[in-house]
This record gives C-alpha cells, sequence and structure tokens, in this order.
C-alpha cells in the first residue's frame, strides 16, 4: 500500500482534503465531505481522473474522517501523516507545528478569536487522533504569514496593555497568500510591491513586497476588512455597542448577525453568493456588489501605501478567480493607479488580464491552500523547516 500525507482543510460545512506523495509535491487525490458532520452527508473523490461519489451512513465527524481515511484506502493510499488548516496561531505559532496535547490546549484558548473556524479544525483533530492515534498531525497556521509584519501594521489604537495581552491584528487567509507568494518568483514578481485580493465566501486583502506580508485587511479577527459573503468586513464598534444597549441584543445574537447576516447576504437580502448575485436584477443585489467592489478597490489603494508603492494586482480564491465581471469593475475603479483591463483576456481567464501598455498589470492565479499546507508538513517532517 502507498504512503500519503493528507492535508485536510475543514470549514463548518464542508470538508476538503487532498492525498499528496509523501514528499508533499505529488497530487494523488482530491475529495470533499459536503454537508461534513451533518444527516446526508456525502463525501467526493477524484482519484487518477475518476469520480467516485458515496453517501455517508452516519452523520457525525467521525464517521466522515472514517470514510476519508477508508477511500483511500481503497485505492491503497494509507495515510502516514495529516496536516490540518489551522486559522488562528496567535502570536506563538509562527510556523507548522506538530500536534500535541499541549499544542491542542493551546489552540483550543484562541477560540474566542475564530469562534466559527477554530473548533472544527480542532473537531477533526480529536476525530483523527480516535481513529488513528499513530497517525503524525501537523498545524498549519493561516496567521503565520503575517507573523513578520512590521510592529506599526499589528497595533491597534488602544492601551498598551491590551496589545501586550494579544489584542492585535494577526492577519488571515495566509496559507493562500503563503501560495500566491511562492509563484510570484515564476513571473518576475517576486521583488514587486504587490496586493493580493483573497476574494471568496470569506475574503480579505494582503500587501506583499519581496515575498513578504506588509500588512493586511484582515485584523484581531476574520470578520474585519473587505465585506465578504455573510460578515460585514470594516465596522464601526459603536455599531455593536448600538445593538446590545439599543437592541437588546445578547453576544449569541451579535456574534450571529457579524458572522452570518452580514456582507452581501445582509445588503442584498436575497444571497450571500455572488454568483446569484450578478444573475439578479434586483436593485439590492445590483447595491451588495457595487459595496463589495469599492470596499476591495478602496483596500487595494490602502495597502499600496503600507508599501511605499504599488506595481502589481493578483486576484485569487472562488470569486478572484472566476468571476470576470468582479475583476473588472474593481480594476475601473482602479483605473487612476493605471490599470487598464485587457477584456478578452480577461473573459478568457488569462494569467495577466491587463492591456500590454496598462502602467500597472493585474493578474489572477488560482490559490492553494492544501498544496501549500502539505509542503509545510513535508518539510517539517524531513526537518527542513526553512519554508
Amino acid at each position: 500500500m502507498g504512503k500519503a500525507l493528507i492535508a485536510i482543510n475543514a470549514g463548518s460545512a464542508t470538508l476538503k482534503f487532498r492525498a499528496y506523495q509523501p514528499d508533499g509535491v505529488q497530487l494523488l487525490a482530491r475529495g470533499l465531505v459536503d454537508r461534513f458532520g451533518a444527516a446526508g452527508a456525502s463525501l467526493e473523490l477524484d482519484y487518477g481522473g475518476r469520480q467516485t461519489r458515496v453517501t455517508l451512513a452516519g452523520s457525525g465527524r467521525d464517521e466522515a474522517v472514517a470514510a476519508v481515511l477508508n477511500i483511500l484506502a481503497d485505492k491503497g493510499l494509507e495515510a502516514v501523516a495529516v496536516a490540518h488548516r489551522v486559522v488562528h496561531g496567535g502570536d506563538r505559532y509562527t510556523s507548522p507545528v506538530v500536534l500535541t496535547p499541549e499544542v491542542v490546549d493551546h489552540l483550543a484558548e484562541l477560540i474566542p478569536l475564530a469562534p466559527l473556524h477554530q473548533p472544527a479544525s480542532l473537531a477533526v483533530m480529536s476525530a483523527f487522533a480516535r481513529l488513528d492515534s499513530r497517525l503524525t498531525q501537523i498545524a498549519c497556521f493561516d496567521t503565520a504569514f503575517h507573523c513578520g509584519q512590521p510592529e506599526v501594521a499589528t497595533r491597534f489604537g488602544i492601551a498598551r496593555h491590551w496589545h501586550e495581552q494579544g489584542i492585535r491584528r494577526y492577519g488571515f487567509h495566509g496559507l493562500s497568500y503563503a501560495s500566491i507568494a511562492r509563484r510570484l518568483g515564476d513571473m518576475a514578481l517576486a521583488s514587486q510591491r504587490v496586493v493580493v485580493c483573497h476574494l471568496g465566501s470569506g475574503a480579505s486583502a494582503c500587501a506583499i513586497h519581496d515575498g513578504r506580508s506588509i500588512a493586511s485587511s484582515m485584523g484581531f479577527s476574520a470578520v474585519d476588512g473587505l465585506m465578504m459573503g455573510s460578515r460585514p468586513g470594516n465596522l464601526d464598534p459603536e455599531v455593536v455597542l448600538y445593538w446590545l444597549e439599543h437592541e437588546g441584543m445578547d453576544i449569541a445574537q451579535v456574534r450571529q448577525e457579524l458572522y452570518k447576516h452580514s456582507g452581501l447576504l445582509g445588503v442584498s437580502g436575497l444571497s450571500a453568493d455572488m454568483r446569484e448575485l450578478l444573475a439578479s436584477k434586483e436593485p439590492a443585489a445590483k447595491e451588495a456588489i457595487e459595496l463589495f467592489c469599492y470596499r476591495a478597490a478602496r483596500e487595494v489603494a490602502s495597502l499600496a501605501t503600507a508599501m511605499k508603492g504599488l506595481d502589481a494586482v493578483v486576484f485569487t480564491a472562488g470569486i478572484g478567480e472566476r468571476s470576470p465581471e468582479i475583476r473588472a469593475r474593481i480594476l475601473k475603479q482602479l483605473s487612476w493607479l493605471g490599470f487598464e483591463v485587457d477584456l478578452a483576456a480577461n473573459l478568457a481567464r488569462s494569467q495577466r488580464i491587463t492591456t500590454p501598455h496598462s502602467t500597472r498589470h493585474a493578474y489572477v492565479i488560482a490559490t492553494d491552500e492544501e498544496g501549500e499546507m502539505a509542503r509545510e508538513a513535508a518539510a517539517l517532517l524531513s526537518g527542513d523547516v526553512q519554508l
């Protein structure tokens, strides 16, 4: 039976997984558990171009994780290590780490900083440990890529003792940005000042110079920054106080409002799915799209200031990679910076989507969070921790 390194990307409703050779380079299989941890969950696997789909008998997360291991075993792949995407590593974990009880306990302490994402990752880690205690499990962190930011980029304008207690800007989507930064060198952009827009259900933007994170739109939590599918992005904190004091909302209700009822869904009143909004003729849908693009363009200009200049913009993630209209709208608002969209290239999803005469260029690069996790985990396991 062949050995495999498994990369796990757990969400609240889905579980994405990929199997790689132990060196973390060659992809062997990819799959998805839909309705993860709920009744009617299904598993899809692509192995060698052949598709397999099964409906899971149980509704628990243990059953789903067992199904992942079993279906890979059916294909002759034995998991020897599992790499997990962990949204929050705080300021302690600046690189991947092998899971130990102490590490798991510390990650649990960070749940208040990532209340939707952290519990899902911890639940999957526990499920793997119960099913096969021999497996080496590794945590790869979304916050790690941003740990080298200048001190000024990490601070809020609050009392120093709060910063010292960990209330600061962390930045997220770091595995996505690390995967993009790694490919900028192949495009002669390694030393350039680049803003990467990770646009999906969760959305953020990051200033990258010389392959390093300089500043990020997200801060203490994954709610800050750009407007997202159901999260508001930048929000005056007095709005939260108003909800608490004048609307009688409790903490749980406020959290639901911030994470589940805002963003594209809240503004449109229709959907958090950009595809549905683009197809809609409703004025509220158009307003939601306009606000999404406005916030993204405004953030690009802000991050350019953090780098003292801008050479290029990169679009990635679900919306960034698949929506020519959203890319064109954002770049149109940035035309004053010298971006000139090549309409044909944009519609064709070419890598470069600006004209040859454009003062600055924009690109589309597919993100590869799972691939980045596999590479980081393989380096850690081999002792080559220089990432």
